[in-house]
C-alpha cells in the first residue's frame, strides 16, 4: 500500500512539474524567414531548449505555419548553448587560420548596409525550408558572418552583392543566384548535399 501511494504522490508531482513548464510557454507560428536560431535570440532561449521542447529531429529544418513551443531556456540549457557557442567560434577561427585569404578591399572591410533596399522573397514550404538549411550551414543564419571573400547569410561573394550587404540585397541577390543557376533552392539544396557547396 504504502509503494502505491509513493508512486501516486510522485505521479502527481510530476504532472505540477510539467503543466508548470507548459505554462511559461509560448506557442509561435513559424513566419517566413524563422530560423530556430532567431527564435531562440527573439524569445531569449537557446536553440536546444526549442529542439527539446519540440522534439525536433533537425534543428535545420522548421515549415512556415508550424507551430512551437518556446519557453525559458534553463541554466542547463544556457551552459549548453555557451559551450556550443565557443566550439562553433574556435572551429571559424581554426579555419580561418588555415585558408590563406586574399587581400582586402575597402569593400570587404567594412560592412555596408544600404538601409533603402527593399526586398521581399517569394519562396515558401518545401523551397523555403530549403533555403533556410542552406543558410544554416552556410553562415549559422547570420547576415554578418565572413569567409574570405564570402560575405553574409548565404556566402555569396562581394562582387555578387555590389556592395550592398543589407539583408534584404543578400535576400534578393541569393534569390536570384539560386535561380539562374540552379532553378530552385531544392536543386541547390542536393548539390551542396552532393558537394559540400553550392
Amino acid at each position: 500500500m504504502k509503494k502505491t501511494a509513493v508512486i501516486a504522490s510522485a505521479a502527481a508531482l510530476t504532472g505540477v512539474f510539467a503543466s508548470t513548464a507548459v505554462a511559461n510557454a509560448d506557442t509561435v507560428t513559424v513566419k517566413s524567414g524563422d530560423t530556430v536560431s532567431k527564435l531562440a535570440r527573439d524569445y531569449n532561449t537557446t536553440v536546444d531548449a526549442i529542439v527539446n521542447t519540440n522534439k525536433l529531429s533537425n534543428a535545420n529544418l522548421i515549415f512556415v505555419g508550424q507551430k512551437l513551443e518556446i519557453g525559458e531556456a534553463t541554466q542547463a540549457d544556457n551552459n549548453q548553448q555557451a559551450a556550443q557557442d565557443q566550439q562553433s567560434q574556435q572551429a571559424a577561427q581554426d579555419q580561418q587560420s588555415q585558408q590563406v585569404a586574399p587581400a582586402a578591399s575597402s569593400q570587404q572591410a567594412t560592412t555596408n548596409y544600404n538601409t533603402t533596399s527593399n526586398y521581399t522573397s517569394n519562396v515558401f514550404g518545401n523551397e523555403q525550408a530549403a533555403k533556410e538549411w542552406i543558410a544554416a550551414r552556410e553562415s549559422g543564419g547570420n547576415y554578418g558572418a565572413r569567409n574570405g571573400q564570402y560575405i553574409g547569410r548565404y556566402q555569396l561573394s562581394a562582387s555578387y552583392l555590389g556592395g550592398d550587404y543589407s539583408p534584404a540585397n543578400q535576400e534578393r541577390v541569393a534569390d536570384q543566384y539560386v535561380a539562374s543557376r540552379y532553378g530552385s533552392w531544392s536543386a541547390a539544396q542536393s548539390h551542396w548535399l552532393s558537394n559540400g557547396w553550392y
